[in-house]
C-alpha cells in the first residue's frame, strides 16, 4: 500500500533544509564524537534542582492547566527581572525558535525584505523562508553586523521589515557585536522604520570582561532562552518587546498552540527567580565552557597546525574555524568514517561561499573526548 502524496506549500517549497539537524541522525550512531550540534553539555544540566522545582510545582493543580497566552504571570515577572524591564514586555513561547517564527509571520509578508548576517543562523532564516520574505544577507564583520553596507542598502531604497542578528558569540561565527555596532542599528532602525530581531541565547555564556549592553531602542525585539543555561527539555523562551508587539504577536500565538506548557514554565519561574542559585550556576557553566573552548583550541593548534584558521572563542557555545582549500562538506563523510561530525560552513551560507569553513561546538564533550574528535578530524583530513 502506497503513502499519499501531496504537493508543499509555497511556504514549505521555499524552507531549505536544516543540515544540522539531519546531522544529528548521523551523531546518534555509537561512537560517533560529536561536535557538531550546539548542545548543552548533558552532565552540566541541574538535574537535582530541576527536581526539585518540579517536585514544588506539580503540587499546584494549577500547573497542569492551560495558561494565558502570554506565558505564565510568574514566569513573565522572573525573566523581566532578568531582563530588567516590565513584565507587559514579556511573551513566554515554547522555545526560542517559535518566538522567532511568530515575530516573522507577524511582521513580514510575501515579498518583504529581510535582512540577515552571513553566515546565517539556519533556524532564521528558516522562519523567514517560510513566511515567503526577500531575503538579503550582509557578510558579517568583526564587530558585528555589517551596518555600513545595511545602509548603503536603505540609501539606494531597500526597505526592509526585519534585521536579525544574533548579537553575543553568533551562531555560527562567534562574533559579538561591538557597542557601535549596536548603536548604529538603532539609530538606522529610529531612521528607516524596521525591526531589530535580537537574538541572545548565549549572552550569559561569557568566559571573560563585562557584558556588552542589548541594542538599545524601541524597535528591538530581543529573543532568549533557557535551553542553554537551564535544560532545552524545559522547552521556555521568550521575546521582550513594545507592548504593542507583544499584543500582536499573543494573537497570532493563539493560532499556533494556544499556550505554553503550564507546568514548565512554573518551573523555569522557580529556577530563574532563585538568584542565587542561578548566578552560581551560571558562573559554574562559564567557567567549564571555557575549559572545553580552550581544550578545543589547543587540540586543533596541536593537531592541524598551520592547515587550520580560527579565532579563539570568548563565550558561547561554537568555534568556527576554516581549512584552506579544503571542501569541509567533502571532508565531513570522511570525518563520520573516522567517527566524528562537525557542520560544514555551507549549511550556513546565503550568498557568501563558506565552503572552507566548519563550525565545531566545544560544549557537549569533555576535554579528553574533544581531543579524540579532533584527532579524528585529522586522520579524516589526511585521508581525504
Amino acid at each position: 500500500m502506497t503513502s499519499p502524496t501531496a504537493p508543499p506549500s509555497l511556504a514549505l517549497d521555499a524552507i531549505r533544509g536544516s543540515a544540522i539537524r539531519d546531522l544529528l541522525r548521523i551523531t546518534e550512531r555509537p561512537g560517533v564524537l560529536s561536535l557538531a550540534g550546539g548542545l548543552p553539555a548533558t552532565e552540566l544540566i541541574p538535574v537535582d534542582r530541576i527536581a526539585a522545582a518540579a517536585d514544588r510545582t506539580i503540587g499546584e493543580v494549577t500547573a497542569l492547566q492551560y495558561g494565558p497566552s502570554l506565558g505564565v504571570q510568574r514566569c513573565r515577572e522572573a525573566i523581566a527581572d532578568l531582563s530588567g524591564c516590565d513584565a507587559a514586555q514579556i511573551l513566554v513561547t515554547h522555545g526560542s525558535q517559535q518566538a522567532l517564527s511568530l515575530v516573522a509571520a507577524a511582521l513580514v509578508n510575501p515579498g518583504d525584505t529581510v535582512i540577515v548576517d552571513d553566515p546565517v543562523y539556519v533556524g532564521a532564516l528558516q522562519c523567514f523562508q517560510a513566511v515567503r520574505a526577500d531575503i538579503v544577507a550582509l557578510p558579517i564583520t568583526a564587530s558585528g553586523t555589517d551596518t555600513a553596507g545595511l545602509e548603503s542598502l536603505l540609501r539606494t531604497g531597500v526597505r526592509p521589515r526585519i534585521v536579525h542578528t544574533v548579537s553575543n558569540f553568533h551562531n555560527p561565527s562567534g562574533i559579538t557585536a561591538s557597542t557601535a555596532t549596536r548603536e548604529a542599528l538603532a539609530s538606522l532602525a529610529q531612521e528607516y522604520g524596521f525591526f531589530i530581531i535580537e537574538d541572545d541565547p548565549y549572552g550569559a555564556l561569557r568566559f571573560d570582561g563585562v557584558p556588552i549592553d542589548p541594542i538599545p531602542g524601541e524597535r528591538v525585539i530581543r529573543l532568549g532562552s533557557t535551553s542553554k543555561i537551564l535544560a532545552p527539555a524545559l522547552r521556555v523562551g521568550w521575546m521582550q518587546a513594545p507592548p504593542t508587539i507583544i499584543a500582536m504577536i499573543e494573537r497570532l500565538r493563539q493560532s499556533a498552540d494556544l499556550c505554553g506548557s503550564t507546568l514548565c514554565q512554573l518551573m523555569a519561574a522557580d529556577l530563574l527567580s532563585d538568584s542565587g542559585w542561578l548566578a552560581g550556576h551560571v558562573d559554574g557553566l562559564r567557567t567549564e565552557y571555557r575549559r572545553r573552548a580552550e581544550s578545543l583550541v589547543e587540540s586543533l593548534h596541536r593537531h592541524l597546525g598551520g592547515r587550520i584558521e580560527l579565532n579563539a572563542p570568548q563565550g558561547g557555545m561554537f568555534c568556527w574555524a576554516r581549512l584552506p582549500g579544503v571542501d569541509t562538506s567533502a571532508l565531513l563523510h570522511a570525518a563520520v568514517t573516522e567517527g566524528m561530525a562537525f557542520v560544514p560552513g555551507s549549511a550556513f551560507a546565503v550568498t557568501a561561499d563558506f565552503g572552507e569553513h566548519l563550525r565545531l561546538s566545544f560544549a557537549t564533550l569533555r576535554p579528553p573526548l574533544i581531543d579524540e574528535g579532533v584527532r579524528r578530524l585529522t586522520a579524516a583530513l589526511d585521508h581525504e
